[in-house]
């Protein structure tokens, strides 16, 4: 209870949690549509192109108010992504190569005019390296609050272009069929994924602004295969682990945020791999485990069929080295199920044989496996 009272008194922990709240979701929606689009990469190569803006604008305008820095950071990344697509399209260079070396080329170039502005005289503990690896403990409430301004806006544009964004990330020639401007959409919408990043320079940094956009997503990838819930899902996720990585990095002494969301969102990523019902790992074992069951059983049941028919009984019982002898896998196990499903009855010396039920399942099987063989030639 006194920790609950915490969070609504302390400033600096309504603030980290607000700003870590408005970019997960806002990167969750966003990222939503990069990974779907294939385009994962492309949030790694817009956030480490913002670098160079952060030290041109304060570099041109010596002034360290966050508004100036993340205007000149929005415009690098988005001059970085004119620049990928212009490469791609006027040349024979692919898109994950183009993705490179706008990444590598405006990072370093960011590294050097972060260097040098930090030796200017008027740079004095200007705080411009917080970009690289994000300091969520120095946000305000005016940083908050232009967050959420921008937050606002792209989901205010989500919301108005959703047939059209959903169009294009599907169908694009299908898009084009229909008359839509796809080539400006595509645009808008990555430069509505620049604001996510802008969004989350300060909170996270240039550098882990990436697992943002792509780890919400993925992991909703997992649960549903509808875009509407997915970006629901999405925007949970990212919501979530925004607010459990800045009320644990508030508790912890010297715990930066950025890191602490990234690893909640990992955690996050290996649950929804693990557990997600249809994708998940472990009833993909599931499903295959009992594949394989069947299988097994439906094989006992057409060798138990097969000796049925050379006696003259065809409920005489069987011992089961003979059937291990012309059968695979788990012979006793299948034999078991056979049994709780009533189709095999057990005698003793380890004996088996149908009973009128399982020879009728046997026969079924039988015929359909024909059928199916008939009807393939």
């Amino acid at each position: 209870m006194d920790f609950l009272i915490s969070i609504f008194s302390d400033y600096t922990l309504q603030v980290v949690t607000a700003g870590a709240l408005i970019l997960g979701i806002t990167s969750g929606v966003l990222g939503t549509f990069a990974v779907l689009r294939q385009q994962s990469l492309l949030g790694d190569a817009i956030s480490h192109a913002t670098l160079p803006g952060v030290g041109i604008a304060f570099f041109l305008t010596q002034s360290k108010d966050p508004l100036v820095l993340l205007i000149g950071a929005a415009i690098s990344g988005w001059v970085g992504t004119l620049l990928i697509n212009l490469i791609t399209e006027t040349t024979r260079i692919k898109r994950d190569t183009a993705l490179g070396i706008i990444l590598s080329v405006f990072f370093g170039f960011g590294l050097v005019m972060i260097t040098i502005v930090q030796r200017m005289p008027t740079a004095t503990k200007a705080g411009l390296d917080k970009f690289l690896f994000g300091n969520a403990a120095t946000l305000l409430y005016s940083d908050v609050e232009l967050m959420m301004n921008l937050a606002g806006l792209a989901l205010l544009l989500i919301f108005i272009f959703w047939k059209e964004f959903k169009v294009i990330t599907f169908d694009k020639d299908f898009a084009q069929s229909l008359g839509l401007p796809v080539q400006r959409l595509e645009i808008l919408l990555t430069s509505l994924i620049v604001i996510a990043i802008v969004i989350g320079l300060q909170t996270v940094g240039v550098v882990l602004m990436s697992a943002m956009l792509v780890a919400p997503a993925a992991s909703a990838r997992q649960w549903t295969d509808r875009l509407g819930i997915m970006i629901v899902l999405s925007a949970l996720f990212g919501a979530t682990a925004g607010v459990a990585g800045a009320i644990t990095s508030s508790l912890i002494l010297k715990l930066p945020t950025g890191p602490m969301i990234v690893i909640y969102l990992s955690v996050i990523v290996l649950f929804s791999l693990i557990l997600a019902p249809n994708r998940g790992l472990l009833w993909d074992w599931l499903r295959a485990a009992r594949h394989r069951q069947k299988m097994h059983t439906t094989t006992m049941l057409k060798n138990l069929l097969l000796f049925s028919e050379i006696q003259t009984n065809p409920f005489h019982p069987h011992d089961i080295a003979a059937l291990k002898a012309i059968g695979k896998g788990p012979i006793n196990k299948t034999m078991v199920e056979l049994s709780k499903k009533g189709w095999a009855k057990q005698y003793p010396d380890k004996r088996w044989a149908l009973t009128s039920t399982g020879l009728n399942e046997a026969r079924r099987l039988t015929e359909e496996f024909e059928e199916q063989f008939e009807s393939m030639e």
